[in-house]
């Protein structure tokens, strides 16, 4: 019998393996559970997991902002329902449908953020500061993952610029340090490490400062018109959109000005595989798959994704590139 040969065309679509990677990962963070939890806290694990006790994610209320002609552009936007409903948000569970599924339990009003270290002012900012110190812009920006799929997402925020220079950072800041909050109450996936794909919470992330200061790199607290949802991050999360997704850290409670470069999440669990810089490069492929292509989610279904070249920089070098002048890209991944 004359073997096929086999073609892209017959590879599983990465959504649909990644979706069932995780539920596998699920029963099996289950089973490996119930041997240590009490009953009383398997069946809560269990109710979890079946959604029983998860309040909805609330509806964002509307923005206020203007759109600058040069963050607006004619790429295709992905749908809303795809921005808001499928994501990494480990805190609240494993597969991409958990966060939007599971986020509603997280309070992010009232709500406080931080900005210290290396700095002669520090500054702290509460809910109604996130979207009313600043004037909110528009940006359309293009959103790459490091698992190869993308977006275009219209994200909402004011440039981290203009924070970090009300604080005044001193001579000694070299780096930006970024932490998530830390709620297991309302982050199952902070509480149990199966849940969390064990990873070690809170979350946190890093930028040189002058990464931090570039005028592309936002504070987000808006999408498509509307305040941020639980499970995009609200109520503050970081936009850096020439770098990897997973450098997007959500639900931000403080920023710090460092002289040393900060430890972050994905680097501390897999150094290897997930580098501190984490700039979207077709050249340097993750250990166990290609960056050269990259799936975009649009308007179609699961299995209606269109396969594209990933762009260096995504598609920011001109804007970008000079921030590396020398530097090894291969080597500082």
């Amino acid at each position: 019998m004359k073997t096929k040969t086999l073609t892209e065309a017959d590879v599983t679509a990465e959504s649909v393996f990644m979706m069932q990677r995780r539920q596998v990962l699920k029963m099996l963070g289950i089973s490996a559970t119930a041997l240590t939890l009490s009953p009383a806290a398997h069946a809560d694990l269990l109710s979890w997991f079946k959604g029983n006790d998860r309040p909805p994610a609330p509806s964002g209320k509307p923005l206020t902002f203007d759109k600058p002609a040069e963050w607006q552009n004619t790429l295709p936007l992905t749908p809303e329902d795809k921005v808001t409903g499928y994501n990494n948000f480990y805190e609240f569970g494993l597969d991409k449908a958990d966060p939007a599924a599971n986020a509603g339990s997280l309070k992010s009003d009232p709500w406080t953020l931080t900005i210290d270290g290396e700095v002669a002012k520090p500054l702290t900012l509460d809910h109604d500061d996130l979207t009313r110190r600043f004037p909110l812009e528009e940006r359309i920006y293009r959103m790459r993952c490091v698992e190869a799929w993308s977006m275009v997402v219209p994200w909402i925020g004011f440039p981290l610029h203009k924070l970090l220079a009300l604080v005044e950072p001193t001579s000694n800041a070299k780096y930006v340090a970024f932490k998530t909050i830390y709620a297991p109450d309302d982050m199952p996936g902070q509480k149990d490490r199966f849940i969390g794909g064990g990873l070690k919470y809170p979350y946190v992330e890093g930028l040189r400062l002058d990464e931090a200061m570039h005028p592309l790199t936002l504070l987000t607290v808006g999408v498509y018109g509307k305040a941020l949802p639980p499970q995009n991050g609200a109520p503050v999360r970081l936009t850096v959109p020439w770098k990897y997704g997973f450098k997007g850290i959500k639900s931000i409670v403080s920023i710090t000005l460092t002289r040393e470069q900060p430890p972050t999440t994905w680097n501390l669990a897999a150094s290897d595989e997930y580098g501190f810089y984490a700039n979207v490069n077709p050249h340097v492929d993750h250990p166990r798959w290609s960056q050269a292509t990259e799936r975009f989610i649009g308007a179609g279904g699961v299995l209606d994704v269109k396969r594209q070249p990933t762009l260096l920089f995504n598609g920011y070098a001109d804007q970008v590139a000079s921030l590396y002048r020398g530097l090894n890209l291969k080597e500082n991944f």
